[in-house]
């Protein structure tokens, strides 16, 4: 097993918790809405939630983008409130900007700012996330090297499209990477397959949910380091973070 020459990390409830910032980033949009485009409240909730339904049914070559589906969604909402083609799609794209401010307040889970610092000076970093968090909004820019979405590379994960691009730009080969995150197929199951090891963030201390385990595992962010030289000075030994965890239970 080769040297560990790229770490690839997942965003959304990796590096943060992504539903309480939705839930806030919605809320102002909702009341951003009610001030400048009211007519919106004839449908309501209920009603932008049946047009999202019928966006994601009808618009699954924009699945992976979370961005045009939510543009989508807010133009598709105005049109069917009364406002006309410009007024829509003009006030679809206002509503977004308040939303994706929101989007981006992110934040970060304890221990994270101190690893990656610690990181980002051994490694390159790569963010891989089928999210449409902005790297510079949310202030964590300096410490990737690069940022692979689904949306810029059309496909979301567990799709291998994402870590090949990362490996690709990176100049390294699967079994000199590593990556982390909080999803078992989206993020673990997938990397494996790929080639890469991987390191579970798992910081709701859930249960492991598939037949092949991770290479790793995290319950704080803090422990990314020591799982890492683990995979590094030992690679055949390294389901012994995942043990730990298991005997301290």
């Amino acid at each position: 097993m080769s040297a560990i020459s790229l770490l690839t990390l997942d965003l959304d409830n990796t590096l943060w918790d992504v539903e309480s910032i939705i839930v806030k980033a919605d809320a102002d949009m909702y009341i951003w809405l009610d001030q400048h485009y009211p007519a919106w409240r004839a449908l309501g909730l209920s009603g932008f939630q049946a047009i999202r339904q019928q966006v994601l049914t009808e618009r699954s070559d924009i699945a992976h983008d979370l961005t045009a589906l939510r543009l989508t969604m807010l133009e598709q909402l105005l049109l069917a409130t009364g406002y006309d083609n410009e007024r829509a799609k003009h006030g679809a794209a206002e509503a977004f900007e308040v939303f994706y401010a929101g989007r981006n307040r992110v934040v970060l889970f304890d221990g994270v700012a101190d690893t990656l610092t610690h990181l980002a000076e051994r490694f390159p970093l790569y963010a891989l996330s089928n999210g449409n968090a902005d790297l510079h909004r949310t202030g964590t820019a300096p410490w990737f090297k690069g940022h692979f979405s689904a949306a810029n590379v059309g496909h979301a994960k567990p799709h291998p499209r994402m870590f090949e691009h990362a490996l690709a730009q990176a100049g390294v080969s699967p079994a000199q990477a590593v990556h982390i995150g909080d999803h078992p197929a989206q993020d673990v199951a997938a990397a494996q397959a790929v080639g890469l090891r991987s390191v579970w963030v798992n910081l709701t201390n859930a249960d492991w949910p598939l037949s092949r385990r991770p290479d790793a595992e995290i319950r704080h962010f803090s422990e990314l380091p020591a799982a890492l030289e683990v995979l590094i000075e030992n690679p055949e030994a390294s389901s012994r973070c995942y043990l730990k965890h298991l005997l301290q239970r």
